[in-house]
């Protein structure tokens, strides 16, 4: 008779790209997204939690960088042959929740949303398959006032988690203005929209790749392509010096600015004699007495500028002379709100990956620096970006359906926080009530239920009770404030042991023997005493109730 074999077991591991969040993370991101969701209901928008399903149909094209709708997510086929696949983000199902319930919903329609989003793509550092995102978006308004709405609230909400301004700044650009630029580049045609589809696509990508590889890196991937370090060639768009010149131009539209500007300032800042003569084709619109009274490092009067410089690149092209329009009114827009360039900047090297957007387009970027892995000092990076899409109703409904929003996304805020040292990796644990008798366990949950009651984090340590060390060690390894003892002799004389351990912890490793003995960190109370000296000790190591 054969042997039975023994069925191997499996594997304790995530699946490649995937990830376990514990205690301190889970419960820090959940307080920041309370945060936000907060600020999101101040400016008036509600909460709308979708499926994590989705029809592959529904999520439709418009995953970063791939052709096919089942390429780039999480998909299988049921049995009646239809394609379901998990959310790549939370955009696309709110234009199909939009479309089925748009007569029970006000128009314009304000929505908030947080959940995590799946993408089948190849992970790598710091790159997840699965993750968190936090959205905002307005549907059903076409004015630049809910754009402007959008940028102001990113403002408000990196302000209220604990983003100082200074260390932030939000750009904002327009995907009409870059089809402006396209169309004089001539890559793009306004009577074949699909003619040069291709090309467009890789310039597009090689924009979006401007921080990382640099004005020259971008050039060639606009003209016949880049060679890496690797020796890996990337075929770039295949245009002529002449349209490279045309984008490039765009893209570097504020360094060249700022470069000309300073080129031509007087040392006290103000704008000299020399400006009409080389700047008269692109100030027409701006006042002379504009010019006298801002200094050439003054962030509004850039902005107004830089929508200028941008007039004179897509020249005849009239989606490209509506998006500088919309860029201006944005501007204007949140001028009025108090909202200047020291928080939200024109940019015209924002472009945004996803191929949905139709109009303006914003990225949060924050700004202080931090160390790589390779302990280089770099810039955090963008944390949040969105912009305008007015066409991912129509694809249900077959009527145009303006639409706005922006995506945060929670890890990278979360990991931002923990670097300018707004939150810890590790949270304060439980206050711990230690077991000297497991006979007397109704003693202990008693002194833990009135903890509970006063809104003091607590437990009852569960484990062998044997060892006394070994409940201590727990506490620690807990990161609890506070041990709560009470053994027969306390018991008889109605009194617990209260053990501060954060304290215990400083004076072990800082303190001598004598200012030890000075400094007890162990305390006797009266067992009626028990909640209001706890709470003593986390008030004094500011923890509130804990």
């Amino acid at each position: 008779m054969a042997k039975t074999r023994k069925q191997p077991r499996p594997k304790a591991e995530t699946p490649k790209g995937f990830r376990d969040y514990f205690g301190a993370e889970v419960t820090q991101r959940a307080e920041m997204l309370n945060v936000i969701a907060a600020v999101y209901h101040r400016y008036g928008f509600d909460a709308l939690e979708s499926s994590a399903v989705e029809t592959v149909e529904a999520l439709g094209k418009f995953l970063p960088d791939v052709d096919r709708p089942n390429e780039g997510v999480f998909a299988w086929q049921e049995e009646d042959a239809a394609w379901l696949a998990l959310r790549y983000d939370l955009t696309a199902p709110l234009a199909r929740v939009y479309a089925q319930h748009r007569n029970d919903l006000p128009i314009p329609y304000r929505r908030y949303a947080m959940g995590p989003v799946w993408r089948n793509e190849k992970p790598g550092p710091g790159r997840f398959r699965q993750f968190y995102q936090c959205d905002a978006d307005t549907v059903g308004s076409a004015s630049m006032a809910a754009d402007a709405e959008i940028c102001a609230m990113l403002s408000d909400t990196l302000e209220a988690v604990g983003i100082a301004r200074g260390d932030y700044v939000i750009r904002i650009n327009n995907r009409k203005v870059l089809n402006g630029v396209m169309e004089v580049a001539g890559v793009l045609d306004p009577s074949d929209p699909e003619k040069f589809a291709h090309e467009r696509g890789i310039v597009l990508r090689a924009i979006d790749k401007l921080d990382r590889l640099g004005p020259e890196g971008v050039r060639a991937l606009l003209g016949k392509g880049r060679e890496d370090e690797s020796g890996d060639f990337t075929k770039g768009a295949g245009l002529g010096e002449d349209q490279v010149e045309v984008v490039l131009s765009f893209v570097l539209g504020k360094e060249r600015i700022a470069e000309q500007l300073a080129s031509i300032a007087e040392p006290a800042g103000k704008l000299n004699a020399d400006w009409e003569a080389k700047y008269r084709s692109i100030s027409e619109t701006i006042e002379v007495g504009d010019r006298k009274s801002l200094s050439v490092d003054n962030q509004e009067f850039t902005n107004r500028l830089t929508c200028t410089y941008l007039r004179s690149i897509v020249d005849n092209s009239v989606v490209g002379a509506e998006g500088v329009a919309e860029l201006e009114q944005i501007a204007d827009l949140l001028a009025a709100q108090g909202y200047g360039p020291d928080r939200i900047v024109i940019d015209p090297s924002v472009v945004r990956g996803l191929g949905y957007y139709t109009g303006p387009v914003y990225e949060a970027e924050l700004t202080f620096e931090i160390f790589d892995d390779k302990g280089r000092k770099r810039q955090f990076g963008s944390v949040a970006g969105g912009g305008r899409y007015d066409d991912l109703v129509k694809r249900f409904t077959g009527q145009a359906v303006p639409a706005t929003g922006v995506s945060i996304g929670v890890d990278r805020l979360l990991a931002a926080l923990r670097e300018k040292g707004r939150i810890t990796a590790q949270e304060i644990g439980p206050v711990v009530v230690t077991v000297m008798d497991r006979d007397r366990m109704a003693d202990y949950q008693a002194m833990v239920a009135e903890l509970r009651n006063a809104g003091v984090r607590a437990e009852v340590y569960l484990g062998n009770p044997k060892n006394f060390g070994n409940q201590l060690k727990y506490a620690d390894r807990r990161n609890s404030p506070v041990a709560i003892i009470e053994g027969g002799d306390e018991k008889a004389r109605g009194v617990v042991q209260i053990k501060d351990l954060i304290l215990g912890a400083q004076i072990a490793q800082n303190a001598t023997l004598e200012e030890w003995k000075e400094r007890p960190s162990q305390f006797e109370v009266a067992r009626g005493d028990l909640v209001a000296k706890v709470r003593e000790i986390l008030v004094a190591h500011d923890l509130g109730q804990a």
